[in-house]
């Protein structure tokens, strides 16, 4: 998977690629999709979400260029995948994921692999986390009509944003912000991709 789905693919940054190859995708994807786990396709976990593709989640990754010991906040957290990948470069990891039941099988998850440097949290995602602002670098998992206020208030100064937006539910653009002296905000566009939506109050509606 990480050679040929990953590395071929313009990935090149080593925190990365070690932390791809370690983490074991089988252990996040449902029972039933077990023998897909290390396919190049996202994969359904429940209540309609999904697993990220597993070079898109690299990519996400390498987009938020951490170098190693950040504290980073992931909106999103499914079954908790991308927030182990975080975890073998950052510090600390903090999740939040709006369906109670994800996460307590991400807790679940990332417990039996022994990550005690992820942090998860239900609740809405769109509102961040600010009691453990603020962070070096925030990941949003869903697509959203923009980036939420509280994310950007969050986001430490030289620190990067790195999430899905779109004026459509399903369809958005990959955009990586950063945060500079007075709050200046530098916009970057990367790459088209399909996620599922954002939902809160500084997202869509349910």
């Amino acid at each position: 998977m990480v050679r040929d789905q990953i590395i071929k693919r313009g990935i090149s940054n080593p925190l990365v690629i070690r932390a791809m190859e370690k983490v074991p995708r089988h252990m996040f994807v449902s029972e039933g999709s077990i023998h897909r786990a290390y396919d190049d396709t996202p994969l359904p976990i429940g209540c309609d979400q999904t697993i990220s593709q597993p070079y898109i989640v690299a990519y996400m990754t390498q987009a938020l260029r951490l170098v190693g010991g950040e504290k980073v906040l992931e909106i999103g957290t499914g079954s908790g995948y991308q927030a182990a990948v975080l975890a073998e470069i950052a510090r600390e990891v903090y999740t939040v994921e709006r369906i109670e039941k994800l996460a307590k099988q991400a807790e679940k998850n990332l417990s039996s692999l022994g990550y005690k440097n992820v942090h998860v949290r239900v609740g809405d995602g769109t509102l961040g986390l600010e009691e453990f602002s603020p962070y070096d670098a925030i990941i949003v998992t869903a697509g959203g009509p923009k980036i939420p206020d509280p994310l950007i208030k969050q986001l430490k100064v030289g620190g990067s944003l790195v999430m899905p937006v779109g004026e459509y539910r399903y369809g958005q653009t990959l955009v990586r912000i950063t945060k500079g002296v007075n709050n200046k905000i530098n916009r970057e566009e990367l790459v088209d991709v399909l996620f599922v939506p954002l939902i809160g109050e500084q997202g869509w509606k349910r």
